[in-house]
């Protein structure tokens, strides 16, 4: 997949110690998707993560560019996927 990581997401996934493969999985093969509720251009894909006990990750990209923007990825302690 093609995409391009913000200085943000790729300082993000190295303090969070988030594998870029996990990241990867979410932005090709989210479970769920939503609009950011302040930019319409900002998309939250989330998936499960098998590997980390099926905490969600969250990745936040700017999927009007092309190539895509990751713009950050955390696993959000909020949220489930049922």
């Amino acid at each position: 997949m093609d995409y391009v990581l913000s200085e943000h997401a790729r300082d993000a996934l190295q303090k969070r110690q988030i594998p870029l493969a996990w990241m990867e999985r979410v932005l090709r093969a989210p479970e769920v998707t939503e609009v950011d509720r302040v930019d319409p251009d900002l998309e939250h894909r989330l998936a499960r993560i098998p590997e980390f006990g099926n905490r969600v990750l969250r990745v936040i990209v700017n999927g009007k560019k092309t190539p895509p923007i990751v713009v950050t990825a955390f696993f959000d302690r909020r949220r489930t996927i049922p």
